[in-house]
């Protein structure tokens, strides 16, 4: 019997593990992906290129640049770390406007994506509500405005299944309105990986398409349906039960290949045949577990309403410190918190 497990596949929105999975495939390097990594004091920083269709259809991703901050002591709520983890954001973003030619005086739209009343949806409206807009200063009275800032404006408009309107068409309108010459939207993501969940952002200069996490194919907001710059940040907060099953599935292999010092037949004594699964049959597998209930499980860790916050202040906190240059740490953080 052949089973459609299209459903039930390994589901990522992070580059770089598109990227693990397509080298694993692949047996090596991708051509035509760029990796750059740096390790700075607890906060891995993947910098991704994919700069052509080959290497695009490979891990599919569109071609663009993708930065990846894996910080695990996140888990931790560590209030320093955290405000290192704002710094870093802060200088990658500042470069990484400077590398998609995007200028010091650029007028900026924040979309924070989502559903507020969802506590792993609510990370676009949390980061909207702390993020420091200034463009009713530049409309109002742009001759008190201080030199060091730009105009930013903010939105949060909500879920199809609240409006009735899809987030892309009140994006564009607002666009035809305000003209800004770049939109920054922040969006719940789903990871492969339980390890990042919580503890990683992306960033990428391809836009985004709401919904994407969930398996929600719907209109998106890129620069070719908008005509403005589209940069995406995204932070996993949720994860799909078939990829926890694929994920603890690995992790028992390795304890007990650890505890019996790599015996492996041990370890398949104690796991039987679950050691020789590959990906598609152990698919299978959950599927016919799944199947009864109708659909696979979106999970989210029981701390995520502690860490939603933590994670939207952290965003928030070094959006306004690399498109504000006139704002120091100090005024960041008496701002957000």
């Amino acid at each position: 019997m052949n089973l459609d497990l299209r459903e039930y596949s390994v589901r990522t929105d992070l580059a770089v593990e598109s990227k693990e999975i397509a080298e694993g495939a692949n047996g090596g390097p991708v051509p035509g992906l760029f990796e750059d990594i740096d390790e700075l004091d607890g906060v891995k920083i993947t910098r991704l290129d994919v700069q052509n269709d080959a290497a695009s259809e490979k891990i599919g991703r569109i071609k663009g640049h993708y930065i990846t901050f894996e910080v695990p002591g996140l888990r931790n709520q560590d209030s320093e770390l955290q405000d290192h983890v704002s710094d870093v954001f802060a200088k990658e973003f500042s470069g990484f406007l400077n590398k998609i030619g995007i200028q010091p005086g650029a007028k900026v739209l924040i979309v924070g994506l989502g559903n507020w009343n969802v506590t792993p949806d609510s990370l676009g409206p949390l980061v909207v509500e702390n993020v420091m807009v200034t463009r009713h200063y530049f409309e109002l009275a742009p001759d008190q405005v201080s030199p060091g800032y730009r105009e930013v404006s903010a939105i949060a408009p909500g879920v199809l299944g609240l409006t009735g309107i899809e987030s892309s068409d009140i994006v564009q309108g607002i666009v035809e309105r305000t003209k800004p010459d770049l939109i920054i939207a922040i969006d719940a993501l789903a990871s492969r990986s339980l390890e990042r969940v919580n503890t990683t952002i992306q960033v990428a200069d391809i836009g985004i398409h709401p919904g994407s996490g969930i398996g929600n194919k719907r209109r998106g907001l890129t620069k070719e349906i908008l005509g403005v710059p589209c940069i995406a940040i995204g932070v996993p907060t949720v994860c799909y039960a078939s990829t926890i099953v694929n994920n603890v599935f690995d992790l028992m292999k390795s304890h007990f290949n650890q505890e019996s010092g790599g015996d492996q037949g041990q370890s398949k004594q104690i796991m039987g045949l679950l050691t020789e699964l590959n990906e598609g049959e152990r698919l299978g597998l959950v599927k016919e577990v799944l199947e009864p209930l109708g659909h696979d499980l979106i999970v989210t860790p029981k701390e995520i309403d502690e860490f939603i916050e933590d994670i939207a202040n952290i965003i928030a906190s070094g959006l306004n410190r690399a498109l504000h240059r006139a704002v120091d740490a100090e005024n960041v953080n008496a701002y957000t918190h």
